[in-house]
């Protein structure tokens, strides 16, 4: 065989038997027209759409991937069960995947970034690309250490079928295809939202170098998760809804879970944050700054005063003078006039989009100087040199 002819394990393609179950569940539902729709299966259905959801807010996210509240392993064990009967692979799969995704949030690293590869591949086309079938389980060392989470890891979709099994018994088959298929798929899209609609749709209290927003109908439905600008500002709050009037029910349910001994140690956002004073850390202003940059177009700017430079009197171009206007521009140095060259951005524009654009924070300041910089050093890189 030629080596050309030898399929790159790195490709891209869709994992289609991967693919395949996903799809069969969502058929699966329209089973119904054969099983009948019964009261006790549509009970079964919205009783397991609440409680799996508070398994993904609480156990798979909440918990496992951000350690927002403490737990005995006997609790732990019960709600890893609890999250992976919603069949969206093993805690340490799903934590690992959602701690990368805070790593490198809208960025091009981000496994599901609707700014990156759009909505539809955001909201679930990622899950089934070879590429995230993987678990780094460095990721996830905190959970490695415990025996049962890795026997379910293995086992990822065994409490799955052992609630499917359950509605069964419980109600013929439409308990298994109203009770457990319809409210699998629904589990599905609810948590799905938060990686595709919780990025586009909705309002951002906090800065946070990326795209979270706080959507209150997307909250209603996943219990609290929808407001995700709030938990990207904070990851280890146990509430995402900082305010009383946030609904937050897994919130609810944990903090009454702790009244019994529980749960405990439930982390809350410091009064710092909830007042939008907390100063930005490196990586949010370096990421806040390069969204503003791109605000203002480097690539045509260096095209023009390249172009003006081409069309100038050879004699009268000082490059030096070119690179100091562009390292001075912002104190509104106004000199080479006779070359006619664009204007360009001063910093005060910088600002005045930067408020435009981004909510308050008491590091807009360094967000536009960041951002200034990035520019003028982006137009100085795609200068054309002039001999």
């Amino acid at each position: 065989m030629l080596p050309n002819a030898r399929i790159d394990d790195r490709h891209d393609d869709v994992m289609y038997p991967s693919a395949i179950p996903f799809v069969l569940v969502h058929l699966g539902c329209l089973a119904a027209i054969w099983s009948g729709v019964t009261w006790q299966a549509v009970a079964i259905c919205i009783s397991l759409y609440v409680v799996r959801m508070f398994g993904i807010g609480a156990g798979y996210h909440r918990y496992f991937s951000h350690r927002a509240f403490a737990t005995g392993r006997v609790f732990q064990f019960i709600l890893a069960c609890l999250a992976q009967s919603t069949a969206q692979k093993s805690v340490l799969w799903w934590a690992a995947k959602h701690r990368h995704h805070h790593l490198h949030s809208d960025t091009e690293l981000d496994v599901h970034s609707p700014r990156q590869r759009g909505f539809l591949y955001s909201h679930l086309g990622w899950i089934f690309y070879r590429e995230h079938d993987a678990t780094d389980l460095v990721k996830v060392g905190d959970l490695t250490v415990y025996p049962e989470l890795m026997w379910l890891h293995r086992l990822e979709l065994l409490p799955a079928f052992v609630l499917a099994a359950l509605c069964f018994l419980m109600a013929g088959w439409p308990g298994l295809i109203v009770g457990f298929l319809w409210s699998t798929v629904l589990v599905y899209h609810a948590t799905f939202c938060i990686n595709s609609l919780a990025h586009v749709h909705g309002r951002k209290r906090y800065v946070t170098g990326d795209d979270s927003r706080n959507y209150w109908l997307l909250a209603l439905l996943t219990l609290g998760e929808g407001w995700h600008n709030n938990h990207h500002a904070y990851q280890s709050s146990v509430r995402q809804g900082f305010y009383w009037w946030e609904i937050d029910v897994t919130y609810y349910m944990l903090k009454a879970l702790s009244w019994f001994g529980i749960v405990w140690n439930m982390k809350a956002p410091p009064e710092q944050v909830l007042r939008n004073e907390q100063p930005l850390g490196a990586r949010v202003i370096n990421r806040a700054a390069r969204e503003l940059a791109g605000r203002f177009d480097a690539h045509a700017l260096a095209q023009a005063i390249s172009s003006a430079l081409h069309r100038a009197d050879p004699t009268q171009l000082q490059l030096p003078t070119l690179h100091d206007i562009l390292n001075r521009a912002h104190e509104g140095v106004d000199a080479l006039t006779h070359l006619h060259l664009p204007k360009i951005p001063t910093r005060d524009e910088f600002l005045a989009e930067a408020k435009a654009i981004f909510a308050r924070t008491r590091s807009l300041n360094e967000i536009v100087d960041h951002a200034y910089e990035h520019f003028l050093a982006s137009v100085r890189a795609q200068l054309v040199t002039v001999r």
